[in-house]
């Protein structure tokens, strides 16, 4: 996936959570917090890969993790993102105050940018260490801005619409179920 399709997925992501009101947090946060979290959180997992938007800028980082673990290694893995939560929770000097929110909207891009990248063919090693590959191809195997673009509008698109009406939704399916056992029996 592309910097642009990571960017635009994290927005689309983090308004999805908003909306859901998985976190607290999130769905209270103020906006000049949640966006700037998720997108500066769907840059980082490349930070494995020098020529990566991301890794151009801090190419003094770059370059020694993508010699160490590679490109869609370490920081393509749940095992990253506990890693980054332990040393944001342990290390950071406590005279930095970093919003609740932003915190949060930054570990949604990150999760955003891991999702996106297994939508592509080349999958992403979610369990780290272990080298399976996880994989939703619905991309392709070549960056394709058009279908990148596409996947983030329909998550945007369900994250303002599914919220109003997932409870009807849900119902209508159980009924349907409900309906289709009771006819076979």
């Amino acid at each position: 996936m592309t910097a642009e399709g990571h960017l635009l997925f994290s927005v689309a992501s983090v308004v999805m959570v908003h909306q859901l009101q998985i976190s607290p947090d999130i769905s209270q946060g103020d906006w000049l917090h949640l966006i700037p979290g998720a997108l500066a959180g769907a840059l980082l997992p490349d930070i494995d890969h020098p020529k990566s938007m991301l890794g151009q800028w801090v190419r003094f980082i770059s370059v020694p993790i993508s010699r160490l673990c590679g490109h869609r290694g370490f920081t393509h893995s749940l095992l990253a993102i506990l890693t980054g939560v332990i040393l944001f929770r342990t290390q950071l000097p406590v005279s930095w105050s970093v919003p609740a929110d932003f915190y949060q909207a930054v570990i949604v891009g990150y999760l955003s940018h891991l999702a996106g990248d297994m939508l592509t063919t080349a999958g992403i090693p979610l369990l780290w260490p272990v080298r399976w590959r996880f994989c939703i191809p619905l991309l392709g195997s070549k960056a394709n801005k058009r279908a990148e673009r596409s996947v983030a509008l329909v998550v945007l698109v369900a994250s303002f619409y599914l919220p109003a009406h997932w409870e009807v939704w849900w119902d209508h399916l159980r009924e349907l179920v409900l309906a289709q056992i009771s006819a076979r029996l």
